[in-house]
């Protein structure tokens, strides 16, 4: 096991930071009406993709550098220009003075969350998909059908429209990684990833499954390759993000996930 220090901390919390960054920069070149942004802050980035969206806070911050006063009141105006309230996430390896300084000021628990990690092996060998079913790198043109079965997966009833459209922009990011399942020639599941060089993390994300062909084993088998191919690509973690207790988290420890630590996401609504 693995001892997570603050300097590991960090490289972690990349695999949040580096796909909200992407994210903005793409929003930036095809969506001007919403008005991305991303900014580096305290050794991490600020990010704004849109009101209401899921992507936008600022992650990585106060980990490899003391976080002040001052950067938060950076932060603080970052967001107050696009007219939504400030977040930030915060995890146990910040200092207790910066916990302090957050709670000074106003701010409020919005989301916690689990961040897990496995440590790639370059000799390990990955057992074959399931039986009847076909693992593969998507293709670009499937972008749109891997988004609708994520949706599918977590807005049974439609996504909300911040939610809408979110996974065929990752297929246009360098360094993207995107795979699906099939069964009978039909896509059925996928998941997506993020290789994040410069910290040798793979950040795991975009993943689902069509309701019917749950309980195959598809998320299993769409994880190991995922795996291969980050260990191709020179990482040396694979790190994904759940809610505690979910099926994700549940997924992910069956392949020797383990829990690094808990973290928070703060916010400050404007006033």
């Amino acid at each position: 096991m693995q001892f997570v220090d603050k300097a590991l901390a960090r490289r972690f919390e990349s695999a949040e930071e580096m796909p909200q960054v992407l994210y903005a920069r793409m929003f930036q070149k095809t969506r001007p009406d919403m008005d991305a942004a991303e900014e580096e802050i305290c050794g991490g980035h600020m990010v704004f993709a849109g009101l209401g969206s899921p992507i936008g806070r600022a992650t990585g911050m106060g980990l490899d550098r003391p976080c002040t006063a001052e950067d938060l009141k950076r932060v603080e105006a970052f967001y107050r220009v696009h007219h939504a309230p400030s977040q930030v996430d915060l995890c146990p390896l910040h200092e207790p003075s910066v916990f302090e300084m957050f709670k000074e000021q106003g701010y409020a628990i919005a989301e916690l969350n689990n961040v897990l990690y496995r440590k790639l092996d370059a000799e390990e060998i990955f057992p074959p998909a399931p039986a009847g079913c076909e693992i593969r790198r998507s293709l670009s043109t499937e972008a749109a059908t891997a988004g609708a079965i994520v949706e599918s997966a977590f807005f049974p009833d439609g996504a909300p429209e911040a939610y809408r459209g979110l996974i065929a922009p990752f297929y246009q990011m360098e360094r993207a990684l995107a795979f699906v399942a099939s069964v009978e020639g039909k896509l059925v599941s996928c998941g997506t990833g993020l290789v994040i060089p410069e910290h040798r993390v793979f950040a795991l994300c975009g993943a689902g499954t069509l309701t019917e062909y749950r309980g195959r084993g598809l998320q299993t088998a769409l994880l190991r390759a995922r795996m291969a191919a980050a260990l191709e690509a020179g990482c040396e973690y694979a790190v994904v993000v759940t809610q505690g207790g979910s099926a994700s988290q549940r997924n992910v420890e069956r392949l020797g996930f383990r829990v690094a630590y808990s973290k928070v996401t703060v916010i400050k609504q404007l006033g």
